[in-house]
């Protein structure tokens, strides 16, 4: 990317996963491309993702549609709904969850990749979420692995196994609202919440919607919770005095509790550094590099004519290490984030933009809160050997990343 910007500047052609790709890795255009989709701009993720993912997805829709989806997915993860449906959930599966790391060498990569998954299908299906996982999660990794894949239908391709994972997610799921809709017991859960009936103000989602929709959910959530839970800790590791006032916040609200008491929505809200090192991580590791739109008709973007039906790349991952926003771009330095109206905040494009911005942002911000919470208040922790870090394309672990916990 870096090499195609100093040939020709911030704006230019490439071709990305089988589509002919306007990249842009200026600041301002992305600004004014993320906030402006009724401009000519609609979602323009690639074939292999929106094969994968299903039609519905809310990636995929735009106009009026997309308004429905989006108002469903975010009565499902409203503040109400965190605080008196999820959080509790999410609590005490991560109790259950760090319950028995002491004196383990673990992999944090495959533990948060773990964690993330079950941890929202006890939200969606709370009941089923034991019986069911066993055979969703191997499933589910492949689906992950097929998104990101050139849409090629051969034997022993990333694109063929998620499709075939994508037939085997619907039958599970298929199951499972053919079993709910025989049963009396009202689910308090998101699966419940989408299949309800009773709801005369609300769009009613047919079976593939519903499927769609937890299938979104799944996949929005998982890579960004479970990397930058796996990154934070990497993070923790390599700065001591950040974990010392990580701890320091967190045994504050210990101290004022029992030790069997949950974390509630008013405890997240002191969590202020906790926010801080969740917003560092996230830039620093750069978990999201960008995301894609496709024009609707040809237009005319920095001089340049773009046509129609091409894809722009709107490339968020140099605005993270812009040395006037971020001073010192590369230290990890979460206290960057602590005062409200710094730079940081206004150029902060993680989690998208305009009418695209992240409906799930503070449930993925919940989640990592309550697992740094569980993690740094009963263990200490130290890398067992020094495993190489892949930050792109996606940032990784190629042999996993292991650590050696003990009780703190």
């Amino acid at each position: 990317m870096k090499n195609q910007r100093a040939r020709y500047g911030s704006f230019f052609k490439s071709h990305i996963l089988g589509c002919p790709t306007a990249v842009s890795m200026d600041p301002e255009l992305n600004r004014y491309i993320l906030m402006n989709e009724a401009k000519g701009f609609v979602p323009g993720y690639p074939q292999s993702m929106l094969d994968i993912l299903g039609k519905c997805n809310i990636a995929a829709v735009h106009g009026s549609t997309h308004k429905l989806m989006r108002g469903t997915l975010l009565a499902l993860v409203s503040p109400t709904m965190i605080r008196e449906r999820l959080l509790p959930k999410i609590d005490e599966f991560m109790r259950t969850f760090l319950s028995n790391w002491d004196n383990k060498v673990i992999d944090i990569q495959e533990k948060t990749k773990e964690m993330a998954f079950l941890s929202s299908l006890k939200q969606i299906a709370t009941a089923e979420s034991t019986s069911v996982a066993q055979e969703f999660m191997p499933e589910f990794f492949k689906l992950v692995l097929g998104t990101l894949s050139l849409p090629i239908d051969l034997p022993c391709t990333n694109y063929r196994r998620g499709l075939e994972a994508r037939k085997n997610i619907l039958r599970i799921l298929g199951q499972l609202i053919e079993e709910r809709r025989d049963s009396e017991d009202p689910h308090k859960d998101m699966l419940g919440y989408l299949m309800r009936k009773d709801d005369s103000n609300r769009h009613k989602l047919s079976d593939d919607e519903i499927i769609d929709q937890v299938i979104t959910i799944l996949y929005s959530g998982y890579e960004t919770v479970s990397t930058t839970s796996m990154m934070a800790v990497k993070y923790l590791h390599d700065h001591p005095r950040v974990v010392e006032e990580l701890r320091k916040e967190h045994m504050a609200i210990r101290e004022r509790k029992r030790p069997e008491d949950p974390i509630e929505w008013n405890d997240l809200k002191p969590m202020k550094f906790t926010r801080a090192v969740i917003f560092e991580t996230s830039r620093l590791a750069t978990i999201v590099n960008g995301v894609l739109r496709k024009t609707t008709e040809e237009m005319v973007l920095n001089g340049f004519v773009v046509p129609k039906g091409w894809r722009i790349y709107v490339y968020t991952r140099e605005i993270n290490y812009d040395p006037l926003t971020y001073p010192d771009p590369l230290a990890f330095n979460p206290w960057r984030w602590m005062d409200q109206r710094s730079e940081c905040q206004s150029n902060f494009l993680i989690f998208g933009g305009g009418s695209r911005q992240c409906p799930g942002k503070e449930l993925g911000i919940a989640e990592i809160s309550t697992f740094l919470h569980y993690f740094v208040t009963r263990y200490r922790w130290e890398e067992v050997g020094g495993e190489k870090l892949m930050n792109f394309p996606r940032v990784e672990a190629p042999n996993g990343l292991h650590i050696r916990v003990s009780s703190y």
